[in-house]
C-alpha cells in the first residue's frame, strides 16, 4: 500500500514513501529532502550462510550521474565501481547500525542506497541514512532501532544543523552524527581546528533532530512495520561454555596478559587447542567438525570476558600499561634518499611509513561525483599489508577499511595544508602500515605530519591523532573505563573506537565506531579530554622533537616551481593559435606549464635556471610597452632605412638607422644582423600603434656610466 509521511528536519520538508518502488524488497523506502531523493531497500537472506561465523551485513551507497544531470566520465560511460566518497558515505551508514542487530544474528542482510536526484542544498547522504533506518524498522528484518542522522556545520561561531551548499563553503565543521532517541551511534568530522566544548555542543545541537526523527520513524513503524522474523540463534552451547570457562578461565586470564603481540597470540592458540580437546572429551571425535562454532565461539567469548574483567575490575590492560598510557613512541624523518619526504612513526607494535610526493597542477585528482567538489590538491592514500599482521595473503588493492583509514588522516591535515597561493603544488602522502597492532590510521596521521615537514611542505601546525577506547559493564551504565591509546585486543573487544586527530589548539577530524548500542555525552567528553592531552604529549614530546618545523627547502629531486600572474586578456597570447605558443615555450625550455583562469601561472622544472628562462619569455609576450621604457628584443629583419625588432607581446618595433648608433651607419648590416639580442628604448607609438625605437641613447648612458667607473 502506498504510503506518504511527512515531517520537518532543520526547518525544511522531508518526506518517506513507501509502497510505490521494489515491493519485493524486505522494506523499501524513498526519502526526499527538497530536491534531493534516495530510494533505500533492504533484504536478508532466509536462512545463515553455513559456516560463517560472524554477521554478513553489506551496505551500499550507489551515486548515478544522472541525479546531477551528469553523463559518467568513463570510457564506457557508465558508472563502474563506487567512488572513495560514496565507499565513505556507505561506511557512514553501517557503523550506527550494525550494532543494533541481534548479536546472534547469521543471515545475510543487504542494504542498498540509490541516489536518484540532488539538489546540492539538501544532502543525499542525511537521506540514505534516515532512509536505512526507516527501510530495516518497517521490515520483518530483526533490528533494534530506528536511528537517524544529520550534518551539522559551524558558520560565523553559530552551530548549523543540515547546512546548505552556500553556509557549507564557510562552514568550519564537517559533522555527521547518527544516534537513537537515547545515544549517540556514529560521529564522523573534519574541522578547523575546533575545540572539545565546541564540538560537543554541536553533537548535542545534532542530537536534538534526531530524536525528533527517531520518533518520526518509530510512528510509521507502529502503523506499517512488518512483525519481524524468527531466525536461527548462533550462540554457544551454555553447558560447553561453563565447562570451557571451568577448565581454561586462569589459563586464559595469565595467557592474555602480554605485552607482545605475537606471544600473547601464540597463549591464545595454545589454549584453544586444549578447548578443541575439550570438546573431543565431551562429544566425541568428530567434535571438531561438528562443533566448530562452539569452539571459535567459546575461544573468542573467554578471551574477550577476560581482557573486559581485567580491565573494568583490576585497571589493568593486557600488556600492563595504566588507563591512560600511551605506548612507547618514536619517530624519525628523511629516512628515504629520493622521495621528496618521508618518516616512520611507531607507536608499541604499530609502525607506519608516510612518503610524500609533491608534483605539479596538472597532478590533481579529478573527481567524478554528484557534489561540487570537482577537484583535490592534496590527497592521503593509506596501504594496509599483511605481512604487518603476521599472515601470508595476496595484496588484493585497497578496500573499504583501506580508504576509510585513508580518507580519515587526510580529513585531519587538510586544515593545516598552505593554500595553493602559499604552496603551489599538488600533495601525495602516501602511509604503509608496516606493523600493525591498532590506531593504525592515527599513526598514519603522525607520521604524515612528519613527512610533510620532511618535505618541506609549510603545514601551519602540527598535527597528531590518537584513539581512545571503551569497556562497559553491560549491568551496570555508570560502570565503564575509558581507555588511552587502543592496542587492536582492546578494539576488538572493547566497547568504541574513538579516533580523534588534531592540532594542539583543536580537532580537525573524528571517527567513532562502537559495538554497544550508544555513547552518553558523559563518554565522549571524556573520550576528547583524554584524547587532547594525548595529542599535545604526542606533538610536544615525539613530532616537535624529530624535527622541529618545515624544512626550509623542498628536495632537490621535488619540481620547481616559479609563479606570476599575468591579465587575463592575455592568456590567449600566452598559449597562442591552438596552443602553438606555449608548446613552443615547453619545447625550448623542457619545463611544464599551467595557466588559470584568472591569470595565475605555475612553470614546473628540474632545473630553476630553464623555469626561469620561461618565465621571462612569458613576461615578454605579456609586457605592455611604453614610451619611455627600455626593453630586450630580438632583431627579426633589416631593412635599408633600419631594423625591426621583436619586442615580445606580439610587438615589433622599428629602429631606425639614424637611431642605432651616435657614430655614422652606412648600413644596417654592418651593426646588426637577424638574430641578434639588443636593449632598446621606446620613443614614440603613433596612433595606430607603430612603434619607434632608439638604441643611440642608450650607447651614450652606456658610456657615461664606463665613464664613471673609470673616474672612481
Amino acid at each position: 500500500m502506498f504510503k506518504i509521511y511527512e515531517t520537518e528536519l532543520a526547518g525544511r520538508k522531508l518526506t518517506i514513501e513507501t509502497g510505490k518502488f521494489a515491493n519485493q524488497a524486505n522494506g523499501s523506502v524513498t526519502v526526499r529532502y527538497g530536491d534531493t531523493v534516495v530510494m533505500t531497500n533492504v533484504t536478508a537472506s532466509k536462512e545463515p550462510k553455513e559456516g560463517v561465523d560472524f554477521f554478513p551485513l553489506s551496505v551500499d551507497y550507489e551515486e548515478k550521474l544522472y541525479a546531477v544531470g551528469k553523463i559518467p566520465g568513463s570510457f564506457n560511460r557508465r558508472e563502474g565501481k563506487p567512488a572513495d566518497k560514496a565507499i565513505l558515505i556507505s561506511r557512514a551508514i553501517d557503523r550506527p547500525i550494525r550494532p543494533l542487530f541481534p548479536h546472534d544474528f547469521r543471515n545475510d542482510v543487504c542494504i542498498v542506497n540509490t541516489v536518484l536526484s540532488v539538489d546540492q542544498d539538501n544532502s543525499p547522504e542525511v537521506c540514505a541514512n534516515i532512509g536505512t533506518s526507516a527501510a530495516l524498522s518497517i521490515s520483518d528484518i530483526p533490528w533494534g532501532g530506528p536511528t537517524a542522522a544529520v550534518q551539522v556545520g559551524y558558520v560565523n561561531d553559530e552551530i548549523i544543523i543540515n547546512p546548505n551548499s552556500e553556509q557549507r563553503k564557510n562552514s568550519r565543521l564537517k559533522l555527521t552524527v547518527a544516534g537513537t532517541e537515547e545515544k549517540i551511534t556514529m560521529i564522523e568530522a573534519g574541522a578547523d581546528e575546533l575545540s572539545n566544548e565546541i564540538m560537543l555542543e554541536a553533537i548535542k545541537k545534532a542530537h536534538i533532530e534526531i530524536k525528533k526523527m527517531c520518533k518520526f520513524i518509530s510512528d510509521i513503524k507502529t502503523e506499517i512495520g512488518k512483525p519481524k522474523f524468527e531466525y536461527q540463534s548462533f550462540s554457544v552451547t551454555p553447558e560447553f561454555y561453563k565447562a570451557v570457562c571451568e577448565n581454561f578461565e586462569k589459563a586464559m586470564y595469565d595467557g592474555v596478559r602480554e605485552q607482545n603481540k605475537e606471544i600473547r597470540n601464540d597463549n591464545v592458540d595454545k589454549i584453544a587447542e586444549d578447548i578443541k580437546n575439550l570438546a573431543i572429551q565431551m562429544y566425541g571425535e568428530n567434535a571438531e567438525e561438528e562443533h566448530s562454532f562452539d569452539i571459535s565461539t567459546s575461544v573468542h567469548d573467554l578471551e574477550k570476558e577476560c581482557v573486559r574483567k581485567m580491565i573494568l575490575t583490576e585497571h589493568q590492560r593486557p600488556d600492563g600499561r595504566k588507563i591512560d598510557e600511551i605506548r612507547p613512541l618514536n619517530a624519525e624523518v628523511g629516512i628515504l634518499p629520493r622521495t621528496h619526504g618521508s618518516a616512520l612513526f611507531s607507536r608499541g607494535q604499530t609502525q607506519v611509513l608516510s612518503v610524500v610526493t609533491l608534483g605539479t597542477k596538472n597532478d590533481e585528482q579529478i573527481l567524478d561525483g554528484l557534489d561540487e567538489e570537482e577537484s583535490k590538491r592534496y590527497m592521503h592514500q593509506y596501504n594496509f599489508h599483511s605481512y604487518s599482521v603476521g599472515e601470508a595473503r595476496p595484496s588484493k588493492g585497497p578496500g573499504r577499511r583501506e580508504i576509510g583509514h585513508g580518507a580519515l588522516a587526510e580529513k585531519a591535515l587538510v586544515p593545516v595544508i598552505p593554500s595553493e597561493d602559499e604552496f603551489p603544488y599538488t600533495i601525495r602522502v602516501v602511509s604503509e602500515v608496516l606493523e600493525s597492532n591498532g590506531s593504525t590510521s592515527q599513526a598514519s596521521i603522525c607520521g604524515s605530519t612528519l613527512a610533510l615537514m620532511d618535505a618541506g611542505v609549510p603545514i601551519k601546525k602540527p598535527v597528531a591523532g590518537i584513539s581512545s577506547g571503551l569497556i562497559t559493564n553491560p549491568e551496570n551504565p555508570e560502570d565503564y573505563i575509558v581507555l588511552t591509546d587502543i592496542q587492536d585486543i582492546e578494539d576488538f573487544f572493547g566497547d568504541m573506537d574513538f579516533k580523534v586527530g588534531g592540532t594542539k589548539d583543536g580537532i580537525t577530524a573524528i571517527q567513532v565506531d562502537i559495538k554497544i548500542d550508544g555513547l552518553t555525552y558523559e563518554i565522549i567528553e571524556k573520550a576528547f579530554e583524554k584524547t587532547k592531552i594525548a595529542r599535545d604529549y604526542i606533538i610536544d614530546e615525539v613530532i616537535l622533537d624529530a624535527i622541529k618545523e618545515p624544512r626550509k627547502e623542498i628536495s632537490k629531486y621535488a619540481p620547481k616551481i616559479v609563479t606570476t600572474i599575468i591579465p587575463v586578456d592575455k592568456i590567449k597570447d600566452v598559449i597562442g593559435t591552438g596552443g602553438k605558443t606555449i608548446n613552443k615555450i615547453i619545447e625550448e625550455t623542457g619545463v611544464k606549464i599551467d595557466i588559470e583562469e584568472d591569470g595565475r601561472v605555475c612553470i614546473y622544472s628540474d632545473d630553476l635556471e630553464k623555469a626561469n628562462q620561461a618565465l621571462k619569455i612569458i613576461e615578454n609576450i605579456t609586457r605592455e610597452i611604453e614610451v619611455g621604457n627600455i626593453y630586450e628584443g630580438t632583431v627579426t629583419r633589416i631593412a635599408p632605412f633600419g631594423a625591426f625588432v621583436d619586442l615580445g607581446a606580439g610587438k615589433e618595433g622599428l629602429l631606425h638607422i639614424s637611431k642605432i648608433s651616435s657614430k655614422r651607419v652606412e648600413k644596417v648590416e654592418d651593426v646588426l644582423s637577424i638574430g641578434d639580442e639588443i636593449k632598446v628604448k621606446v620613443i614614440d607609438i603613433d596612433g595606430q600603434g607603430k612603434i619607434a625605437l632608439n638604441m643611440k641613447d642608450l650607447e651614450i648612458h652606456n658610456e657615461d656610466t664606463e665613464n664613471e667607473k673609470i673616474e672612481e
